[in-house]
């Protein structure tokens, strides 16, 4: 496998030393205020390329070095308006442009709700690997930009994708971990740039701070064609990628002092600079601590975020990036409320009160999380380059929390089930580190004929070395969740220790090879192809190592009948790599599943690509699934027989509804509508028919903000939303005869029910540097509660309030 890398590896640079030099081209200029006067520090970028440059004190600038081509040259700086030139460069040519920059009087951010206009989102070729923006890529993308997650004051993950159709909170974890779902699937993986930073199969997600959150980049679907097999449980569902912010090369900076309900402080900060005077070297520095903001009495939290980050570029055709990104977090753990219902045949959520808490104030987890990432990008030239990246994720968790477990007797729990007893654990103790390296070899509308190529040859390797210790529970005391004076928060002297009774050390290589390629057959034709070879070796302490192979593929069209709409529909799968010690009755291994995924839709941008709309119909099948086989003894007893048998058809199919952007020139939109059908079929282990657990049928989001203009309010800004999250079955339907996650066989679960959350948010931006926002969240103060099976039961937020007062210098 090291072998494979390393070949591939020389095989590209080689063909970066093939490549010979161009004689240099040059953009030389100055930049203008309305009135005349020049204006220094000005931002000139070279749109979708790495070449850019800030002016000196007199306004003037140039870019060298640069090969033959057409660009679009812009000028920006903050508190101005950009504006953009076409330059058309010949081989050894110097062309000169000016530009005039009027100053704002308060408009609307040229940054749309879905980030730039007419660009590729920062990042996005880390999980798509090709130099594409979301409409024309074949897969189905949505990505969630900085201005929509100030806007909205999102601290966590979700709060930000609830923004994207189909995309849904599977369960929280006592409130201290976000595991997200799509399209049907448990907790689809969270990328950070790319790269996992918890490999937790079942997906249970990770903490961050928004503050250092560029983007938030959502791929449904399968993407094994450039992220390799589907190790998680929810991975067919799709990614989340969190982008993190680097330089721009401008001077700028901005402060904030966020403050609201529960004691919650948040300071922030985000500083930016142009190190040197041939505006090579950048740097950028933000960070965050927060404190307070839980809703529940007893608990706390207290979190510590920096983002450091450099980008060098050393000449028109190299851009190196470094960035660190570190989160430290201590919060309570929330114990959560129960099920009253006797045999939790029903639903009967106790709905506990705010000031009663059902844990211990030593409930804490903790949380250290670190990751560096470096990239660099070389252009061979105006058409092909290389590109290169590392990264490394150290994700480091440990806790307490309280498990309640319901008392079983001929006189407790007859009428409701109330009474409980209480004991401490560890909450999920892991210490995982994870290395990704990449390298890609990109063109962009090479030239075969008459037929332009867009591409992508890439390797990749991915090495996880992750450590799970075990420890004993200890039992504490019995409560009566309805008696406040049976709860006590503090625990009883002469607790003991808690004692290691042993762990898990795994290790795990992935290496693949990925070949895309994007060919324009007509203006209005494009054919989609791609394939991707993986090899996965997995080995824990003391067992052998398994390795497997596979390969996926990808095929689509796009069809473009008129400029900005587009048509388009494809077919990929994924592939589960099972151990060795998955194997049937006669002791042989089963071998890898496979999940095949259909989509079809429309992709189309209007209104000069403000406004973008997305219809998106998809069909997800994992047949002949490896299963485990149980038997019943003569007391009706479900007993595991120890080996696994290939059956069942999880289903998945749906439409995805998503209008995003700027319907007028003062008011902006998100909204999004999805339907799920999913549903077990032909399965020897649930009910024909029922659905997978937490799996609402829909899902809906909308968002709109209105900004003035113009008149004495001008500057003022208000906004408002909603997201509806339908019914979901708490826990699977199993059939009779068969034992899963302790589920008494053919018990029909009860649905938790459906919650709309409604925020609302004002602001004023005044003319210089002022801004100030006022957040209202679930202001109808509903009550709704995401549960993973009967454990874990958290409510959401309540009715609360916070205001920011904003600094921009």
């Amino acid at each position: 496998m090291f072998k494979k890398f390393t070949l591939v590896c020389l095989c590209m640079l080689l063909t970066q030393l093939a490549w010979a030099q161009h004689r240099g081209s040059s953009i030389r200029g100055q930049v203008l205020q309305g009135n005349g006067q020049p204006l220094a520090a000005a931002s000139i970028v070279v749109e979708n390329t790495p070449f850019g440059t800030v002016t000196d004190e007199n306004g003037f600038f140039k870019i060298l070095h640069m090969p033959e081509g057409n660009y679009q040259v812009r000028a920006m700086m903050i508190g101005f308006n950009s504006v953009t030139e076409k330059v058309q460069l010949g081989k050894g040519e110097t062309k000169s442009v000016s530009f005039s920059l009027a100053a704002k009087a308060n408009q609307v951010s040229e940054i749309e709700v879905f980030g730039v206009r007419d660009k590729q989102p920062e990042k996005l070729d880390a999980i798509t690997r090709l130099p594409l923006k979301p409409s024309e890529q074949i897969q189905s993308i949505s990505v969630i930009s900085e201005k929509l997650i100030e806007q909205q004051g999102a601290l966590t993950v979700i709060e930000g994708v609830r923004n994207v159709p189909g995309v849904y909170t599977y369960a929280t974890y006592g409130g201290v971990r976000e595991s997200i779902s799509s399209r049907g699937f448990r907790g689809i993986p969270t990328l950070k740039n790319g790269v996992r930073v918890m490999t937790d199969f079942r997906g249970i997600g990770f903490s961050t701070d928004m503050q250092g959150v560029e983007s938030v980049q959502v791929l449904k679907g399968a993407s094994a064609i450039t992220m390799g097999a589907s190790t998680d449980l929810g991975g067919p569902g799709g990614i989340v990628n969190i982008v993190t912010k680097t330089p721009k090369f401008e001077n700028s900076g901005v402060v904030s002092l966020r403050a609201g309900s529960w004691g919650l402080i948040r300071p922030t900060f985000d500083v930016q600079r142009v190190v040197d005077k041939d505006n090579k070297l950048a740097v950028r520095l933000n960070g965050a601590y927060e404190n307070g903001g839980k809703f529940r009495d007893h608990m706390d939290n207290e979190s510590f975020y920096i983002n450091p980050s450099l980008e060098w570029r050393p000449n028109a055709k190299s851009t190196l990036t470094l960035e660190m990104d570190y989160f430290k977090e201590e919060q309570a753990i929330d114990a959560g409320t129960v099920n009253l219902s006797v045999g939790n045949k029903k639903n009967e959520i106790y709905d506990l009160p705010a000031d009663r808490f059902l844990g211990f104030e030593s409930d804490k987890t903790d949380i250290t999380h670190t990751t560096y990432a470096a990239r660099y990008k070389y252009n061979l030239n105006s058409s092909l380059y290389l590109r290169a990246a590392f990264f490394n994720s150290n994700y480091n968790a440990d806790g307490i929390r309280t498990s309640l477990s319901a008392l079983k007797g001929k006189n407790v729990n007859q009428e409701q089930v109330n009474i409980y007893s209480r004991s401490i654990a560890h909450n999920q103790a892991r210490e995982d580190n994870s290395t990704v390296m990449q390298v890609d070899l990109v063109g962009q509308k090479i030239k075969t004929g008459g037929i332009n190529h867009t591409f992508q040859i890439g390797t990749d390797y991915r090495y996880i070395d992750l450590y799970t210790p075990a420890y004993n529970a200890i039992g504490i005391d019995t409560i009566d969740v309805l008696n406040p004076e049976t709860i006590t928060n503090t625990l009883p002297a002469g607790v003991g220790a808690f004692t290691r009774t042993g762990g898990t050390q795994s290790y795990d290589h992935s290496f693949g090879v990925t070949l895309q390629d994007v060919i324009q057959l007509t203006d209005w034709a494009r054919v989609y192809g791609g394939v991707r070879y993986s090899t996965n070796k997995s080995k824990s302490a003391g067992e052998a190592s398994a390795t497997s192979e596979f390969w996926n593929p990808l095929a689509g069209v796009m069809f473009t009948v008129k400029d900005g709409l587009n048509i388009f529909g494809s077919y990929t799968n994924s592939t589960n790599p099972r151990s060795a010690a998955v194997v049937d009755v006669n002791g042989d291994a089963l071998g890898a599943e496979r999940i095949d995924q259909f989509e079809a839709g429309i992709k189309s941008e209007w209104l000069n690509d403000r406004l973008r709309f997305n219809l998106t119909f998809y069909k997800i099948n994992n047949k002949d699934m490896n299963l485990k086989a149980f038997t019943v003894d003569d007391l009706g007893n479900v007993l595991e027989t120890g080996y696994y048998i290939k059956g069942g058809n999880d289903e998945r199919k749906g439409i995805e509804v998503e209008l995003t952007g700027r319907v007028l020139e003062n008011l902006e939109v998100v909204a999004g509508y999805a339907y799920i059908d999913a549903q077990y079929k032909e399965h020897t282990t649930f009910v024909t028919g029922s659905a997978p657990n937490n799996t609402p049928k829909h899902t809906f989001n909308a968002y709109a903000n209105y900004t003035l203009q113009t008149g004495v309010l001008r500057g003022l800004n208000l906004g408002a939303g909603a997201y509806y999250l339908g019914e979901r079955p708490y826990n699977d339907w199993t059939l009779p005869g068969v034992q899963y996650h302790n589920i008494d066989p053919n018990t029909a679960p009860w649905d938790n029910k459906a919650y709309t959350i409604v925020n609302a948010q004002i602001g004023y931006e005044f003319q210089q540097h002022w801004g100030v926002r006022a957040l209202f969240n679930n202001i109808f103060d509903e009550v709704g509660y995401d549960a993973y099976r009967s454990n874990f039961i958290d409510r959401i937020q309540p009715r609360n309030f916070s205001g920011v007062v904003t600094y921009r210098f």
